[in-house]
């Protein structure tokens, strides 16, 4: 008999049964809330006289919508009425169905992505859904993890179970050492480029090899966060040691014997060394270069020493009419050098790249200098009220704005408009997000995504440069 994979261990332990027409009801071991995709589902309970099945396996907090600048005036100072409500409304729906939350103002509240990690809420071996497609972040920490609909929000608030189809196997493997300067976000964004934003598509992707395994647990979310870019819902990192060690002392680990239980189960959460994956795909390490997306899509990505494509070069008719379009909405030239897009604004934060260590890499490249003069704005948003006040011991903060960069509150910030942090109709942005979609960032707004690190290089020169020259 075959090993299994990671990806089969972790769904086949949660398996409640196989219906006939192929889906399956697996087990949720947590669930994760915010204020954009709850509300319905808390009416739906409501409306059908239910409460949640296990209230403790959900825990709570506002992040789309929250302004990032001073608020301590509270809820009642969200400027933008939908942003209030909806913030509003979770705080209710929280007080009357006794589910844990950490408020606005509470100094553990974050991006879900980063607040559930940090708090050790979604264990190894766990499985965890939350209503945002990025939920695949949290299959760093050997989880099984992804997004959910509000319907299904609704569904396992109620029933504590999920109907989904099980997945096929997928292995980036990423052997050798990367470059100076190269970082996660710069790994994930070469891997998109590969395989495309549909080469995922039906696969949970295990991502192995040496690169995955010398990476720290805040670059390996940084990594599972985009597998969704891949067209993949689930991203998974195996457990190792640094898995294990990133857990120990968080507030919802265990503790005590029932922490060396765990470790010693924690232990077996990586594929047999004999599993057989469905597809296998395998990459250099020293191929990697810094990244920056010059389109609408993640995987129009080139290496920062590149140039813009020329649709001439291409044969496929479909391409050429996405590269053309792509251009148009960007206000690019076919050929341009990367190195030449000159830039508006720049953003440091989302649930990709606002941890520590993100924000630690763009300190060190700003430190000693200034924000360039065509750029209009640059944000650094940490991901959680925690990383912020880390950031602060450290003396990031002083840092980043010593240099001219504006250091705000947590919360998801400019990476999706959904509140006063966005582009205006034109302008340019170094984002260090996950998505480039046309009108993410604001309407008429043009992303191109980029490491910490590199948006950190485009903010004090204005423009795209390879970081490992200032470096």
């Amino acid at each position: 008999m075959a090993g299994k994979t990671l990806y089969d261990k972790l769904f086949d332990s949660h398996l409640v049964r196989t219906n006939d027409d192929g889906s399956s009801l697996i087990y949720i071991d947590r669930q994760v809330l915010h204020e954009v995709t709850s509300p319905q589902a808390f009416e739906g309970l409501r409306l059908a006289g239910r409460k949640p099945w296990r209230i403790d396996a959900n825990i709570a907090t506002p992040d789309h919508n929250v302004p990032t600048t001073e608020r301590s005036g509270g809820v009642d100072l969200i400027v933008d009425p939908v942003s209030r409500i909806q913030v509003k409304t979770l705080d209710a729906n929280c007080d009357e169905f006794g589910i844990l939350e950490f408020k606005m103002n509470d100094h553990r509240q974050g991006i879900v992505h980063v607040m559930a990690p940090e708090q050790g809420a979604i264990l190894p071996g766990s499985t965890a859904v939350c209503g945002d497609s990025h939920t695949a972040t949290l299959g760093a920490l050997g989880a099984l993890a992804h997004g959910i609909g509000t319907s299904e929000v609704e569904h396992v608030l109620a029933t504590q179970c999920l109907i989904t189809k099980k997945m096929q196997n997928m292995l980036v493997r990423v052997d050798g050492e990367l470059g100076v300067g190269v970082t996660p976000k710069d790994v994930v964004l070469h891997v998109i480029g590969v395989i495309g934003t549909a080469g995922g598509t039906g696969y949970a992707i295990e991502f192995g090899g040496d690169v995955f395994r010398n990476m720290s647990m805040e670059g390996r979310m940084t990594v599972c966060n985009m597998a969704i870019e891949a067209g993949a819902r689930v991203g998974l990192v195996a457990v190792d040691q640094t898995t294990i060690d990133y857990f120990d002392g968080r507030p919802f680990a265990p503790k005590g014997e029932q922490w060396e239980a765990a470790v010693a189960q924690w232990r077996d959460l990586v594929s047999d060394a004999d599993a057989e994956f469905d597809a296998v795909v395998e990459i250099h390490a020293a191929d990697i270069e810094p990244q920056v997306t010059w389109g609408t899509s993640p995987e129009m990505v080139v290496g920062v020493s590149g140039q813009v494509p020329n649709p001439d070069n291409e044969k496929d008719p479909v391409k050429v009419d996405g590269i053309n379009r792509a251009l148009k909405y960007m206000g690019l030239q076919a050929d341009q050098k990367i190195t030449d897009i000159k830039l508006d604004r720049v953003f440091i934060g989302s649930c990709t790249n606002s941890r520590i260590e993100d924000l630690r890499d763009a300190a060190k490249v700003v430190k000693g200098r200034k924000v360039a003069d065509n750029i209009i704005q640059a944000l650094v948003v940490p991901g959680s009220g925690l990383v912020k006040a880390q950031a602060e011991a450290e003396g990031l903060d002083t840092i980043f704005m010593e240099a001219g960069l504006e250091w705000r509150e947590p919360g998801c910030s400019m990476c999706l408009a959904m509140n006063p942090d966005k582009l205006g109709n034109g302008e340019h942005c170094a984002s260090t997000s996950n998505r480039n979609f046309e009108g993410r960032q604001g309407f008429g707004g043009r992303t191109h995504l980029v490491s910490p690190a590199m948006a950190a290089a485009a903010a004090v020169t204005g423009h795209f440069i390879d970081v490992r020259e200032l470096i």
